[in-house]
């Protein structure tokens, strides 16, 4: 018998009745009830109720209120200091405001002037001016037809060239010695090479004549032992002797730049080679002096104007027959009173240090010493 489709069972006692279909769901005693939609949703007890959107937010209770911003314009950019956020370019912060930089410039070209440029003016004025008076070229052409200046000539030229040469060998050698083998004290000797660029040159001449001198340390051994009247060691005044001081003294300045440029050799190109095998004078030859060539073409463009200028070496060394450009112009203004030969002399060395400190410049800008 078939149940009447309009008879419904009841509840059980204690459940919730059925939802009518269509109606939301009812509420879970306890719970608040759902926000309708739209609404912003409510707070919980005992919390601040949440601000309105676009308005500002209550403070917390026992704060102080935050006062109102006022736009505070911020302060102009001074284009010269820097002040204000301003652009500070290179060199704009030095300059004072209402200062002209050529009233700045003005001071030190001044005392360029006086102390400098007007005695070499003087100098280059007087070499053209000879004792009978008035304005020619006859100091020039009695200096350079005199055997005397082609003679210092040609000392001062192959003096500073063969300097340099020694300069070069000997100091790419030590250099490769204090960078490349440890030995103890390795860092001391390179800190003493920078304290002995600031020795006068007469110093190291003056050393060598109490070793090598006529009545220095070694002759004196010498005759100490073998009983003889004089040593063997009378080079000092000679050529060789002027040689020895200025390889002695400008060495130095060779290795300078040359342990700079070692500090900055990569060692693993070291490594790499000596692990496929290459020796050491391989190694040296094809990895090391590569690298090493701008410094030596800087350090020995400094000695070479170095040693065409010398005169203390020659001067305390007192080689006989050895003169060169400086010691011709005091051997003609302070002995023989020629003036304006001295100062045609003075000229000729002027433009040669020049066109070789020229030199140096541009060989050390493209070494980056």
């Amino acid at each position: 018998m078939n149940a009447d489709p309009t008879l419904r069972s009841a509840p059980v006692p204690g459940t919730p009745p059925a939802p009518v279909p269509g109606t939301p769901p009812a509420p879970v005693p306890g719970t608040p009830p759902a926000p309708a939609p739209g609404t912003p949703p409510a707070s919980a007890p005992g919390s601040a109720p949440a601000p309105a959107p676009g308005s500002t937010p209550a403070p917390a209770p026992g704060s102080t209120p935050a006062r109102a911003a006022h736009p505070v314009a911020a302060p102009a950019a001074d284009p010269g200091t820097g002040v204000g956020g301003g652009p500070a370019g290179p060199g704009r912060g030095r300059r004072l405001r209402g200062a002209s930089p050529l009233l700045w410039a003005l001071p030190p070209v001044a005392l360029l002037a006086v102390f400098f440029l007007y005695p070499l003016a003087l100098v280059v004025r007087q070499s053209f001016q000879p004792d009978s008076g008035g304005t020619s070229l006859q100091p020039y052409a009695d200096v350079f037809a005199s055997p005397a200046f082609r003679e210092a000539l040609w000392t001062t030229v192959w003096l500073a060239l063969a300097s340099t040469a020694g300069c070069l060998v000997l100091g790419f050698l030590l250099a490769l010695v204090i960078a490349f083998v440890p030995f103890p004290g390795a860092k001391g000797v390179a800190r003493f090479i920078d304290v002995f660029l600031s020795f006068p040159s007469f110093l190291i001449t003056l050393a060598l004549l109490f070793v090598y001198g006529r009545t220095g340390l070694a002759n004196g051994l010498w005759t100490g032992a073998t009983g003889a009247a004089d040593g063997p060691f009378d080079f000092l005044t000679t050529p060789w002797g002027v040689l020895l001081a200025e390889v002695t003294y400008f060495t130095p300045f060779v290795m300078r730049p040359l342990l700079a440029a070692f500090a900055q050799l990569d060692t693993a190109q070291l490594e790499a080679a000596s692990s496929l095998g290459a020796r050491a004078p391989r190694i040296v030859r094809q990895v090391i002096l590569p690298e090493a060539l701008p410094a030596l073409a800087a350090g020995g463009s400094l000695v070479l104007v170095l040693c065409l200028n010398e005169f203390g070496i020659v001067l305390f060394t007192g080689a006989k027959g050895v003169t060169t450009l400086p010691m011709l112009v005091y051997g003609k203004a302070i002995l023989e009173s020629d003036y304006p030969g001295a100062c045609v002399v003075a000229v000729v060395n002027v433009l040669i240090s020049v066109g070789l400190y020229g030199l140096y410049r541009v060989v050390s800008r493209r070494a980056g010493a």
